[in-house]
């Protein structure tokens, strides 16, 4: 028997002999299951969303000689868009955080990341223009040789692009656009009076 015991003895000191150190990286990455995420289709549709695209659109509705209702339509269209762009990304990456944090997923952040900035961008242009239009939103015209005080825009366009944009100080925008609205109606109606 203690031959046998000294057999095992010396085969247990043998194998411990040859145990390696690993780090606790090596270890974590070994012990770590590694996920699927990047090679799902909804990885493969995110990386192909991006909001690259925008700028020719955005270009369009930053040029001052195009008419403000055309560049209004644009621009709310456009952050419709990367609104939209930036809400998927974010749902896919709450729902699967590994699409965030694995080896690989670069692009797909990048991408996230240029969504977010362009909704940036285009809110901050569209929202310059809404304000700047709202700082003078009656303006007078000339018919029959007088001056008629007449909307710069259509109310309703200025009114739903205020909404959409949801800004701080959207009330008070509402209030001078009413405001301004009613020194057009008054101005209508002394007209249709007087003839």
């Amino acid at each position: 028997m203690s031959k046998r015991i000294l057999t095992i003895v010396a085969t247990a000191l043998l194998f411990t002999g040859c145990v390696k150190e690993i780090s606790s990286d090596d270890r974590l990455d070994r012990e770590t299951k590694r996920s699927e995420a990047l090679t799902s289709s909804t990885a493969g549709d995110l990386v192909k969303m991006k909001c690259d695209d925008i700028t020719s659109e955005l270009s369009k509705a930053r040029d001052d000689s195009a008419p403000e209702e055309k560049r209004i339509g644009i621009y709310t269209d456009l952050f419709d868009q990367v609104k939209d762009r930036t809400a998927k990304f974010e749902d896919a990456l709450s729902r699967n955080p590994d699409l965030a944090y694995q080896e690989g997923s670069q692009e797909i952040i990048a991408a996230r990341d240029g969504c977010i900035q362009s909704q940036a961008d285009v809110r901050l242009d569209f929202e310059g223009l809404v304000r700047e239009i709202i700082n003078l939103p009656v303006v007078d015209e000339y018919r029959d040789g007088k001056p008629v005080k007449a909307a710069r825009l259509s109310f309703d366009t200025l009114r739903s692009a205020i909404e959409k944009l949801a800004l701080d100080d959207k009330d008070s925008l509402l209030t001078r656009l009413s405001n301004a609205e009613k020194t057009v109606e008054v101005k209508d109606t002394k007209r249709k009076r007087d003839k």
